[in-house]
């Protein structure tokens, strides 16, 4: 592909939440624009008034805007843009280009069925193409509604070469006539997407390869229009780990239910940039860098696979790395009642490194704020095994000197000559109820000092 300047769009329809597929389309063409010092636009695609919903509209902007893939300029609304299509529409009448059609959908079922029966692809079959004007006024007079097709050409050769897959050819006799304008009068999606891409000035299609056969059509419509032809890369599709399409059957979640569940916008991207993107780079990048290490040379014709392992491994990355407003930010809602300053930066910083999604940390908050936790039996005959006079020791050292780690193991060894592990796993369970965790030193700097005595007095023998 070349280095000139590309005009990319996202184009969704707004009949659903933005999921994981969409996301990278929208990824990509944002790394595309910025990498070429292009634009990237962003385009409504709402014509479809039945299924069409504002909430998804406003949905869909707050998903991209939270993952920073920022447009430029205002959306486009294909609903607001009834004028344009009436023209290019006019054009194609003018040209002898399109016909009504009053075949319902019974009737194109039936010839479907038909065709496939005969071992023939399915494609319209031109039933209206000819039909007399007094068939036409038969079905008009029987209150059928048309939609208009455009006119495919026999004996044409459409030919383009694709970013990922080379060159591609189509014969127009495997193409059936397409509808461009519905009975509704609002233009079909070949239609105002091929007239959309060419008002706008976009440069390069990137999509998802489920549209690669939908091109020859918007190509032919172009030509006929003597409309200006974009670049197209049709990306693999993402499968689940199963090999299948992914749904929500096999982990397939939507951009904002991972949001509620904590994952960061860093580790999304990151994994979306190498889902159907090779890419040698390990380390957790940001927009910046995926703008500088995206190469349309290495988009992949396999299918790509979703793992929620890579997911979590990406998601580990972004949250130790977080800054702590960030992290403050991010945990605030499970986050315990804190004193004060010194216990609130000590918790956070405590909790980061043993968090991956707040629910981790939501744990610690309940054995910071909650009751003294119940230990096992035979959790208890780990800590029974510290001995006489250790506990008391630890205890009477968390009177005196607070919240001091150091002061309590100190205290704890000598009364009993416990080393290492023997020293420091009874303390910590006695403490948190758990082997292992954050690191307690700074932990207990978000405890209250009488809290961490209790705790300890109640072992003490």
């Amino acid at each position: 592909m070349s280095a000139a300047v590309h005009v990319t769009r996202f184009a969704p329809s707004p009949s659903g939440e933005l999921h994981l597929g969409n996301a990278r389309t929208a990824l990509f063409n944002f790394l595309l624009a910025r990498q070429t010092g292009g634009q990237f636009l962003l385009r409504i695609e709402d014509t479809d008034r039945e299924r069409s919903k504002a909430e998804f509209v406003d949905a869909l902007q707050r998903d991209l805007e939270w993952l920073g893939l920022t447009w430029d300029g205002a959306p486009v609304h294909q609903s607001a843009r009834a004028t344009i299509y009436d023209a290019a529409f006019a054009q194609l009448a003018e040209l002898g280009r399109v016909y009504p059609c009053y075949c319902t959908a019974q009737d194109l079922e039936f010839s479907r069925r038909a065709q496939l029966a005969s071992g023939r692809a399915p494609r319209y079959a031109g039933t209206c193409r000819l039909l007399t004007n007094e068939r036409r006024s038969a079905h008009e007079a029987a209150g059928r509604k048309p939609g208009w097709r455009f006119q495919v050409q026999a004996g044409e050769r459409i030919e383009f070469e694709d970013v990922v897959h080379g060159k591609q050819v189509f014969a127009s006799e495997d193409i059936g006539d397409f509808v461009i304008r519905r009975a509704d009068g609002t233009a079909a999606f070949f239609f105002s997407n091929a007239v959309d891409d060419a008002e706008m000035g976009i440069t390069l299609v990137l999509r998802g390869e489920d549209h690669l056969a939908n091109t020859p059509r918007q190509l032919m419509l172009l030509r006929a229009l003597q409309c200006s032809v974009p670049a197209y890369a049709h990306v693999a599709l993402i499968n689940g780990i199963d090999g299948t399409p992914l749904s929500k059957r096999n982990g397939a979640r939507s951009i904002a239910q991972l949001r509620d569940e904590g994952y960061l916008p860093e580790a999304i991207n990151n994994l979306l940039f190498r889902l159907g993107h090779a890419s040698a780079e390990g380390e957790l990048m940001d927009l910046a860098a995926m703008t500088r290490k995206l190469d349309a040379r290495h988009f992949g014709r396999a299918p790509a696979r979703f793992d929620s392992i890579q997911l979590l491994s990406w998601q580990k990355q972004a949250a130790h790395g977080l800054s702590p407003a960030r992290l403050q930010a991010w945990l605030s809602g499970v986050a315990p009642p804190l004193g004060d300053a010194v216990q609130r930066d000590a918790w956070y910083k405590a909790v980061q490194a043993n968090t991956v999604l707040p629910r981790d940390a939501a744990v610690w908050a309940s054995v910071l704020a909650g009751p003294a936790p119940a230990l096992e039996e035979q959790t208890l005959q780990q800590v029974r095994a510290a001995g006489v006079g250790f506990f008391a020791a630890a205890a009477g050292a968390a009177r005196q000197q607070g919240a001091n780690w150091q002061s309590i193991c100190k205290a704890a060894q000598t009364a009993s000559g416990a080393k290492g592990a023997a020293l420091y796993r009874p303390l910590r369970l006695a403490l948190t109820g758990h082997e292992h965790g954050p690191e307690l030193g700074t932990f207990l700097l978000a405890m209250a000092p009488a809290i961490i005595e209790e705790r300890l007095q109640r072992f003490a023998i």
